[in-house]
């Protein structure tokens, strides 16, 4: 069961900074997050104002903001083909965002600090489910090792922090989400609006075959955006040590059972040409969720099928201005 709202007076009078707070993630927290109180002042700083890799900005935005509490979501992101193609770019922008963002808020003395890391961080090949203590045990899967270890300095900084500053930060690792709003550009886009919007296309043009990557036998969790959004906030109201939390489903589907599940779902009747020269990615992913549970009271709650449906339904809706917008 989601988590109860007994503790939502946690927000009184708090001023939280929402660091990509217009993000898709974002978007949805903020939403959750005001209708948790109506005396919480939300700050979004938003990039064109604030470049989060500016030491200067993140001052501004401290300054500006009188911010208490940080959430921060930010982060440069894409599937495998962007993680590919932007290694160096990867590893700079989340690295420096948060390791900034961190210091000031150390500086600041704020009263919480929630990172989000991300399962990237994970070795290749961790014994399913995955389990926070395995987090240190490996070399990422190198398509996303620099976004990873990028990540995964910031739970290390966290706890030098902690332990030095004691510096009340906690740190979640969300596994791969999906919902409306989402990221349908193809050239950026996961697995799933990728294959939503391929499906979609693909019947509305009468095209009889769609193509997707790799082999399709690798498997993936996935969590519904707004159930993400309610464990972020859950676990800022009622988490405070310093351990790595994992948000997940705990259910696990192969690419393969995925895509076919999504084709059904759109209406898609062509063919599934798998490109198998294109990488997998990491063979399995599925975490253990229990950490989340016990120590916050907190499991994911939406049943896949009806998020993907509502996932299709928001892209099918808004997907005019999402095609003018590419």
């Amino acid at each position: 069961m989601i988590g109860n709202r007994d503790t939502t007076q946690f927000w009184d009078d708090h001023t939280v900074m929402v660091t990509g707070g217009t993000g898709f993630l974002g978007s949805h927290l903020v939403e959750d997050l005001r209708s948790r109180s109506d005396a919480v002042d939300i700050f979004i700083p938003r990039s064109d104002e604030y470049d989060l890799r500016d030491r200067k900005a993140i001052e501004r935005a401290f300054a500006d903001s009188g911010a208490d509490v940080v959430i921060h979501l930010a982060a440069t992101v894409g599937g495998i083909g962007a993680n590919s193609e932007n290694p160096g770019r990867y590893f700079y922008d989340n690295a420096v965002m948060g390791i900034e963002l961190i210091e000031e808020a150390r500086r600041n003395d704020v009263d919480k600090f929630v990172t989000l890391g991300t399962i990237c961080s994970y070795p290749e090949h961790t014994d399913v489910p995955f389990s926070e203590d395995d987090l240190f045990d490996g070399y990422p899967e190198e398509t996303n090792a620099p976004y990873g270890i990028a990540k995964k300095a910031l739970l290390t900084q966290t706890w030098a922090y902690r332990e030095q500053y004691d510096f009340p930060g906690i740190y979640l690792m969300p596994v791969n989400l999906y919902g409306p709003r989402d990221d349908f550009d193809l050239e950026t886009s996961h697995v799933i609006p990728a294959i939503i919007r391929k499906c979609v296309e693909a019947r509305e043009r009468g095209i009889n075959s769609i193509t997707a990557w790799g082999t399709g036998d690798p498997t993936r969790e996935f969590l519904y955006v707004k159930d993400a959004a309610d464990g972020i906030l859950t676990a800022t109201e009622r988490y405070n040590d310093g351990d790595p939390v994992n948000l997940g489903s705990g259910e696990e589907i192969s690419i393969r059972d995925l895509v076919n599940t999504i084709a059904d779902l759109t209406g898609f009747k062509g063919e599934i040409e798998w490109d198998t020269s294109k990488p997998d990615g990491q063979p399995r992913r599925r975490l253990d969720t229990s950490r989340a549970r016990d120590r916050f009271s907190w499991e994911a709650e939406t049943e896949f099928k009806a998020g993907l449906r509502e996932t299709i339904a928001w892209y099918e809706s808004n997907r005019e201005q999402i095609i003018r917008d590419d």
